[in-house]
């Protein structure tokens, strides 16, 4: 599934800042060849920063059809590339308040509205692990948002729940008991509000199941939750 930076069919590939606050934002860009406009889908890290593996996962995301931007959640302390130890960038991000990180991700949004070649009304975003719990408090906090989805996150605060407007699809993996803890209450809250969501758990696959540098990675799994996401973008995002 890797697409590498020079793939035919992507371009505007690279790092760009944006305001972000009284600071600025780190992202990494990647848009489909010609001129759009297209949907823009916003990425999300999990807790070591923006590695290699989320800029992949934009070009993927350039290969069909989206503008993806990969937002830098250790922006406002120079950006993950800044640290040599990535310990020191879980930290970072574990001890930043929530309401911080979606600050950041409110303006990765807006920059990605912004861009000429996207549609501004066509919205998306996606996350793992830890970003998939800040996936999952932005569509709580960003009424623009269409489509949401979550790869093994934390739950939001449930009391937020009734603010999401995004079309939301869940994705876990059947061995990551911490974390599927908190579905029966998070999909009580969702049916409460009629919140349009799907929940979809894959059997024999671990957190982190969809990175595939990792050494939690189901094949399988993860190319059946790349289809799923893509379907459900389509859905929402380009229907």
């Amino acid at each position: 599934m890797t697409v590498p930076p020079d793939d035919p069919a992507i371009d505007a590939v690279g790092m760009v800042t944006f305001p972000a606050g009284t600071g600025t934002g780190l992202g990494y860009v990647a848009r489909p060849r010609g001129n759009g406009p297209f949907p823009g889908v916003l990425v999300i890290h999990e807790n070591r920063g923006l590695l290699e593996h989320f800029k992949d996962v934009v070009r993927r995301l350039a290969t069909v059809g989206y503008v993806g931007l990969a937002v830098d959640l250790a922006s406002h302390q120079g950006g993950t590339e800044r640290f040599s130890d990535l310990a020191q960038v879980t930290a970072l991000l574990a001890q930043t308040p929530p309401d911080q990180h979606v600050a950041t991700m409110n303006a990765a949004v807006r920059h990605l509205q912004g861009l000429p070649y996207v549609r501004r009304d066509r919205i998306g975003a996606t996350g793992f692990c830890f970003g998939g719990g800040m996936c999952w408090r932005l569509a709580t906090a960003n009424a623009d948002l269409r489509a949401a989805i979550p790869f093994y996150g934390p739950n939001p605060p449930l009391e937020d729940v009734p603010k999401i407007r995004a079309a939301v699809l869940g994705i876990y993996g059947e061995l990551d008991s911490r974390i599927n803890a908190g579905i029966p209450a998070l999909r009580e809250a969702l049916q409460r509000v009629g919140i349009t969501h799907e929940i979809v758990i894959y059997p024999g696959a671990d957190h982190a199941f969809f990175n595939d540098t990792g050494a939690r990675y189901h094949a399988t799994a993860a190319r059946q939750a790349w289809e799923r996401l893509l379907g459900w973008f389509d859905r929402y995002l380009r229907g």
